[in-house]
């Protein structure tokens, strides 16, 4: 943790990136550990509706591992990947 708050690296892909207008950020936390759900709160409010759609519907992943539940706690210096819904075959 930084004296200023615990910092964690957003990475955003396919439709995420399009709604963030950005491929990734830092973003730092007041809060000593923050939970996944905070995290994804905070870079909603950052970038407004068109992504909050986009996070609704996303994945998650903290330092390569799926999130299964919000409540998780992030650590200073991880990194959260927003993966919405692919299309494929």
């Amino acid at each position: 943790m930084t004296s200023s708050g615990t910092a964690v690296k957003i990475r955003y892909f396919a439709g995420a990136r399009a709604a963030a207008g950005v491929t990734d950020e830092d973003l730092v936390l007041d809060a000593a550990e923050p939970t996944v759900a905070l995290v994804v709160s905070a870079i909603g409010q950052r970038h407004g509706d068109r992504l909050g759609k986009v996070l609704a519907a996303s994945s998650f992943l903290l330092d390569g591992v799926a999130v299964r539940d919000t409540s998780t706690r992030v650590p200073a210096g991880a990194q959260l990947d927003v993966l919405p819904p692919f299309a494929g075959g």
